[in-house]
């Protein structure tokens, strides 16, 4: 029997799935692989792009919210954000990483005190090296937060940069969101992780 779970991603375009051909995006695959195992469960799409988390910290609460709030007991919020933060606007980056830890702490702890919570962090930004850095460093900043808060962070960026998938997908893309090959590789990191079966599977 299916359960009535419904679960928001909140984010960006990589949320959103922004340059994917088959509009599925990450979120859209693992959706589809669930309701394939008999774990189908209602998702909230609530990536933008372009958002900062310092975006999210201001929309995210009513947006979620307004899809969870007296939707019954199965339900979740899956964050994943933080290329933009890193992107550079007159030589700074739009939020310095000690600020995004910040909102992070606060959008996280906001949700895991009402649902569970789970974190996936950036992917591989390829068009620029120096960003695709300030990425991965993020990355890092951000799993360290999770653990503190004793949440579950699913690292990205080294699986994906690892492989051929997300890089050919980003060429094959806008040179930064991939096409639905890099996707489905990012799909694939996602459905992998255990939290993330242990909170679909119930």
């Amino acid at each position: 029997m299916i359960r009535d779970l419904r679960i928001c991603f909140v984010g960006d375009s990589f949320v959103a799935g922004t340059g994917d051909e088959t509009g599925l995006g990450w979120v859209g695959r693992v959706t589809a692989a669930a309701w394939h195992r008999g774990t189908g469960f209602t998702p909230y799409n609530l990536g933008v792009r372009r958002d900062t988390s310092a975006d999210l910290r201001r929309r995210a609460e009513p947006e979620i919210l307004a899809r969870l709030l007296g939707a019954g007991t199965a339900q979740a919020v899956v964050f994943s954000f933080g290329g933009n933060d890193c992107t550079l606007e007159d030589e700074m980056p739009r939020v310095p990483p000690e600020v995004t830890e910040e909102n992070a702490a606060a959008l996280l702890g906001w949700a895991a005190a009402r649902w569970p919570v789970l974190m996936v962090g950036p992917p591989p930004l390829l068009h620029d090296a120096a960003h695709d850095a300030r990425a991965a460093a993020l990355s890092l900043r951000l799993a360290a937060l999770c653990d503190d808060m004793d949440l579950s962070f699913l690292e990205v960026h080294v699986p994906l940069s690892a492989g051929n998938a997300w890089r050919n997908g980003v060429s094959r893309g806008d040179g930064v969101h991939p096409d639905g090959g890099g996707y489905a590789a990012l799909a694939a990191v996602v459905d992998g992780w255990a939290p993330w079966r242990a909170l679909i599977d119930g």
